[in-house]
């Protein structure tokens, strides 16, 4: 797992409020990294380690705003988590940031705790995804240790068939089945179907999401 020093970008054009955060996140001993702009973030080289994005929503000048933002890792496949600030008071702007998976969205001002919570939740967040990134590409790496016939049973899995309906598509007993999907399992170390669907799904793609980088 890649479990390296956790990371909060603090992007707002208010200097107090950035400096402000970044002290709070160093005290609990993150690392900070501040920005004035969204240009300046999208210019960086995101941490392999678990992160997380605080965003404002709002910027003077050409910059893109904070959904714009939001929009462009989305599309573009960094994951990273974000918790939103603003001192507008926007129902549909917020419910938008959530549904496109905001961790938080605080308007300010905000309480210390607030941030912190919204944050801790961000950075586990994170460590979860990369825990089954991890996971995933161990398993894609394991691959190569499966019989044509475990090869076989592990595609029919990922279209979510079980044992009798793998073992009638193949013309083989139930049982031969289950000793089959047992060896694979333990093979890919894998636990579940869904972890199996994740291993297909990723090999699927031509490459990996793009999380190094947020540009």
């Amino acid at each position: 797992m890649n479990s390296g020093q956790a990371t909060v970008y603090v992007v707002d054009d208010e200097i107090q409020i950035r400096n402000a955060i970044g002290s709070l996140c160093e005290e609990t001993g993150h690392q900070v990294k501040l920005f004035a702009s969204t240009d300046e973030f999208l210019a960086e080289t995101l941490s392999e380690g678990p992160s997380c994005l605080v965003l404002d929503i709002r910027f003077p000048g050409t910059s893109p705003t904070g959904l714009d933002l939001q929009r462009r890792l989305v599309e573009t496949g960094v994951f990273i988590p974000i918790v939103f600030i603003s001192g507008y008071s926007d129902v549909r702007v917020s419910v938008e940031a959530m549904k496109r998976g905001a961790v938080e969205f605080l308007p300010k001002p905000f309480r210390e705790q607030e941030i912190l919570d919204a944050i801790r939740h961000g950075l586990e967040r994170d460590r979860r995804r990369i825990e089954r990134e991890d996971t995933i590409r161990g398993a894609r790496q394991r691959v190569e240790m499966l019989t044509s016939r475990e090869r076989e049973i592990m595609m029919l899995m990922a279209e979510g068939l079980v044992a009798k309906q793998i073992a009638a598509r193949l013309g083989v007993s139930e049982v031969t089945v289950k000793v089959h999907r047992a060896r694979m399992m333990r093979k890919l170390e894998l636990r579940s179907p869904i972890e199996v669907v994740r291993l297909i799904d990723s090999m699927g793609r031509e490459s990996e999401a793009p999380r190094a980088g947020a540009g």
